[in-house]
């Protein structure tokens, strides 16, 4: 059963500052999440992250089905990196770095995700049809959308 790992790297022209008091408020998320993913935060977070943090969702990945996802944020390195990792979800295993590193002109954002599916084979045949793509999908949106609220880096 397959253990899968999708990467994403982008540079934005941001401050450090800027951009990690952006990505470390989790009412951002709904901003850089395609609209079709229907993605609604259903608790009530802190507007700064921190260790412990859970953040609960309703997601309508596929076919307008709704699914709730609980995160929680497991650590925090203030200005450099943080995880979530699913506590509850679509995933058997969810764990997702968010990295940061000043570069000349911004900021450089990395993000590691790396996952399992439930359902044995079939989870690996649903990964394979559209799963991988629809990760794909969504930090290709999410990158569109912020060079449209940050800018390109020239």
């Amino acid at each position: 059963m397959g253990f899968y790992s999708i990467t994403s790297e982008q540079t934005l022209p941001i401050t450090l500052d800027e951009a990690w008091d952006f990505f470390s408020s989790p009412r951002n998320l709904s901003k850089i999440t395609p609209k079709e993913m229907g993605f609604i935060i259903t608790n009530t977070p802190s507007p700064k992250m921190f260790e412990g943090q859970i953040i609960t969702y309703k997601v309508s990945p596929v076919l307008g089905v709704k699914i709730n996802w609980m995160t929680e944020i497991t650590t925090v390195k203030e200005g450099e990196y943080f995880i979530d990792e699913q506590r509850f979800g679509p995933y058997a295993l969810w764990h997702h770095r968010h990295g940061f590193k000043a570069v000349p002109g911004g900021v450089q954002m990395n993000d590691e995700v790396n996952y399992k599916l439930p359902f044995g084979i079939l989870g690996d045949i649903a990964h394979a049809l559209f799963v991988k793509n629809k990760l794909k999908h969504i930090f290709a949106y999410r990158e569109k959308v912020l060079v449209e609220m940050f800018g390109a880096l020239e």
